[in-house]
């Protein structure tokens, strides 16, 4: 029979089952956050693991105590016993042996359990001082600092908090037709429709994929994420990354839009300038569209959220080091091949192979040609030569035709001045027109031999572009490669019988062609022009300026007046062809004859008269005086003497006061050659003073 312990003993026996059976007890997580489960499991991994030598020793001292309590028992009753029934010696003497192996046992227990006391707690009062009665109060054992960090790792490692809004890394564990099956470490897989992996057709089960919670739980407790938001929040940080890294990423092209393209890069949309497709102009932008590219940021809009990207700079390395190469070897004179990379109206911009020269329209053929299309187009292949560059070798002028012999070379030695050939006009200019008679051999036509006529005129008046027309060689010039043609001299010279044509004081008509200020031109016939001067138009008119009497177009009849053969000039006069009415008005208004008329406009020095249509008569203001003193007015009518006729001039002035004052005259005199005759023989000097009166007054009046 096993001794009693000590009572100290047993108070410590007490205390430390009551916290085992309480910790055992009232390990327990809240309920209400079924994601915590795990954190119930891990917490009684590490309790359990922690204390294995305390939970053995409980559970060897509370059966060895169920057995001592047994056997002291079965004592009690056999010894109450003894004299009704008799109890076999061997039993007695197994029992015996079983008691002291029991007793052996239980001290072996307690020793161990002081051990175990003495490693845990050491002294009672150490036990006192480091027991936390916090946790005791609150039914959770004691663990140490170091077992909770471990606790708190393996939750970190393992566990995902969904309700966090962190971008989180799962793995691809299905796939449906509409849907991927995402595991991402929660107590449910996730979902993801396919949709969001558009630009990834090669998705597959065990693909890593980065995703964020967007629904914890749906209508039907799934757990639904998404892999486009993640995107989204990660896609800014790998665009900026990508920009100050220089580094090549990888996107989409999803549409066209005004002026290039829509690429879906990380998951946001970038643009694509037309000029950044690539180095060589790009026409048909649809051929890219659903296609994958490698691109490069050039540049980023963090307050508009844009971003722009450039295929064309990832080929531009490689272009600059063949540039390099390329430049380092130009020589005046090599020929290259090159591709048509644009067309203006000046020129042919070809790629060299990352360099770019220019062919003008002039350097492109020996023949004229309107527009650098009619011989060539995009991307053609074709070799040019270098005809010149700058020092920097930035700008090169290249050339097509040089490739190929000059036309003037080739000419025809037979071919000499006065030779009559057939081409085509190929341009047309103010001064005449430029006519191919070979392939890059030109000659021009001035407009002065267009014609024989001395009226110069534009040359489209005679060719338009694309006429075939003959010519005649006027001169030919080899070395400077210049030919001048004539397409007059196919017909005849007018002027070569123009004195039996046209002889002097002949009548012809013709066409009024030009206007100048001292006369007319008229064409008598093509190439024979005469000037009609300004007062050769009219006999009685006094024309300013021709368009007074003639329109531009009008037939007029003239007279040959002078023919200069040599100066092929022609004077011609329009009023000879008609007679002359002032040798009939020289007899009909003479002098001292007297008209009637009517006052038809009032000038400054007098007034004018008209007595018919040619004949317009000046009256001076101090021969406008009437018989009472008063002057004549506009419209009034009076009797007028002709007191000066000019023919040369075709002046004539007339006067209206010499009428009345002429009769006055008159009268003196006769009366002053009455009174000589009466007293002739009695002259006085008084009578002399009355005749040198009479004689300053009749003065006076003239």
């Amino acid at each position: 029979m096993a001794k009693k312990p000590p009572e100290k003993e047993t108070q410590k026996k007490k205390v430390t089952k009551k916290i085992v059976s309480k910790t055992s007890s009232k390990i327990s997580i809240n309920k209400t956050n079924p994601s915590e489960k795990l954190s119930k499991t891990l917490a009684k991994k590490i309790v359990t693991e922690s204390t294995p030598k305390k939970e053995a020793n409980k559970t060897a001292v509370l059966k060895m105590r169920s057995k001592l309590q047994s056997s002291k028992d079965g004592g009690k009753k056999k010894t109450k016993n003894t004299t009704s029934k008799k109890v076999d010696s061997t039993k007695v003497k197994s029992r015996a042996k079983k008691n002291v192996l029991v007793k052996k046992e239980n001290i072996r227990i307690d020793q161990d359990n002081e051990e175990v006391k003495k490693n845990i707690y050491g002294t009672q009062d150490d036990f006192l001082e480091t027991f936390n009665w916090h946790n005791y109060q609150e039914g959770i054992d004691v663990i140490d600092d170091k077992q909770l960090k471990e606790f708190e790792k393996l939750v970190k490692e393992n566990f995902v908090d969904t309700s966090d809004e962190d971008v989180i890394e799962g793995v691809v564990v299905y796939m449906t037709q509409r849907e991927a099956i995402i595991d991402i470490n929660a107590k449910s897989e996730g979902v993801i429709s396919l949709n969001e992996f558009r630009y990834n057709p090669d998705l597959k089960v065990g693909d890593k994929v980065e995703v964020i919670v967007d629904t914890r739980e749906d209508r039907t407790g799934q757990l639904v994420l998404s892999h486009r938001k993640a995107r989204v929040i990660k896609a800014w940080d790998r665009v900026n990354n990508a920009h100050d890294n220089s580094e090549i990423v990888s996107g989409f092209v999803k549409c066209r839009t005004k002026g290039g393209l829509i690429v879906d890069v990380f998951g946001i949309e970038a643009f694509l300038p037309g000029s950044q497709i690539d180095v060589k102009p790009i026409r048909d932008y649809d051929q890219y569209v659903n296609k994958t590219m490698e691109f490069k940021v050039v540049k980023i809009n963090h307050e508009f959220k844009n971003i722009v990207v450039s295929h064309k700079a990832l080929i531009e390395a490689d272009i600059e080091e063949q540039k390099k190469e390329i430049i380092g070897q130009l020589e005046k004179g090599q020929v290259l091949e090159g591709i048509v990379k644009n067309i203006t109206s000046y020129g042919v911009f070809i790629d060299l192979g990352g360099v770019d020269g220019l062919i003008h329209i002039t350097d492109l053929s020996w023949s004229r040609i309107n527009h650098p299309s009619e011989i060539l187009e995009l991307d053609q292949k074709l070799n040019v030569v270098i005809l010149d560059f700058d020092d920097n070798k930035s700008r090169i002028q290249l050339g097509l035709k040089q490739l190929s012999a000059h036309p003037w070379d080739q000419l025809s030695d037979k071919l000499k001045e006065g030779d009559l050939v057939k081409g085509k006009v190929v341009v047309i200019a103010d001064y005449g027109a430029f006519i191919e008679i070979e392939e890059g051999v030109e000659g021009l036509v001035h407009v002065s031999e267009m014609s024989w006529s001395t009226h110069l005129r534009s040359a489209q008046d005679f060719v338009n572009i694309g006429d075939d027309v003959e010519s005649v060689i006027l001169t030919l010039d080899r070395e400077s490669r210049k030919m001048s043609l004539g397409i007059k001299q196919i017909t005849t010279d007018p002027w070569t019988d123009i004195t039996s044509k046209y002889p002097i004081g002949s009548k012809h008509s013709g066409l009024v062609r030009n206007f100048t200020n001292f006369g007319v031109f008229v064409e008598l016939e093509e190439g024979i022009d005469g000037l009609v001067y300004i007062s050769d138009l009219s006999w009685t008119k006094k024309v300013k300026h021709p368009s007074e009497v003639l329109t531009l177009g009008d037939k007029i009849d003239v007279i040959v007046l002078e023919l200069d053969v040599d100066g092929r000039k022609l004077s011609l006069g329009h009023k000879h062809t008609k007679e002359n009415p002032w040798d009939k008005y020289e007899k009909e208004f003479a002098l001292n004859t007297e008209h009637k008329a009517a006052i038809t406009q009032i000038v400054d020095k007098g007034a004018t008269i008209t007595f018919n249509d040619d004949i317009v008569a000046f009256v001076p203001s101090r021969y406008m005086e009437k018989e009472d003193g008063r002057k004549l007015v506009k419209g009034e009518e009076a009797l007028f003497k002709i007191i000066e006729f000019n023919k040369e001039f075709k002046r004539i002035v007339a006067s209206h006061s010499s009428i009345f004052k002429d009769k006055e005259i008159k009268n003196v005199k006769h009366s002053a050659s009455k009174v000589q005759a009466s007293n002739s023989d009695k002259a006085t000097l008084g009578d002399l003073d009355v005749l040198l009166n009479l004689k300053e007054k009749m003065e006076g009046d003239d």
